[in-house]
């Protein structure tokens, strides 16, 4: 491993395992939430919402996208980690939804890296409303997961701070 390349993070740990306070939290969510939400740095998932450590499974991808592992670990975290309502929270100015399509990202990085990946599916978004509205269903009649499991979806503006429920 390059260990040189992660020397800044590794010492910031030592300064942050030093006031580390967390230790003995229980694994199951506090709050019953998992929260699907992009990787995007500008997004802080806990503080945007109220929460603090242990209360939510955070979930996170780029696009904030309900793709088959989303599915998979939301169904791990019903049924063995206390979660009984799920928030899918993509938010504005993501890259994955301004691009037009996979298409377009494949050929950007063939043409900027010489990497071919074809074989990736990257979930871009055309439609930000509409892909979230359909990515709820996904998780609203997936078939292993409790019909009343209570699945919500909002809009995170990283520019205000500010969370919009999106409404059916």
């Amino acid at each position: 491993m390059a260990h040189g390349a992660f020397d800044d993070v590794f010492a910031a740990n030592e300064e942050y395992a030093q006031r580390f306070r967390l230790g003995g939290l229980a694994a199951v969510a506090a709050r019953g939430l998992a929260l699907v939400t992009c990787m995007d740095s500008r997004i802080e998932p806990l503080d945007m919402l109220g929460l603090r450590p242990g209360d939510a499974k955070i979930l996170r991808n780029a696009g904030a996208r309900v793709t088959d592992d989303t599915l998979r670990t939301l169904v791990l975290a019903v049924y063995l980690l206390g979660v009984q309502r799920v928030l899918v929270l993509p938010h504005t100015r993501c890259k994955m939804a301004s691009v037009a399509s996979d298409d377009e990202v494949h050929r950007a990085i063939a043409d900027t890296y010489g990497v071919d990946t074809r074989s990736l599916e990257f979930h871009t978004v055309q439609d930000q409303r509409a892909t979230l509205l359909h990515d709820l269903e996904r998780i609203r009649h997936h078939p292993l997961l409790p019909a009343d499991l209570a699945v919500g979806g909002a809009i995170y503006d990283v520019d205000t701070g500010r969370v919009t429920p999106v409404d059916e």
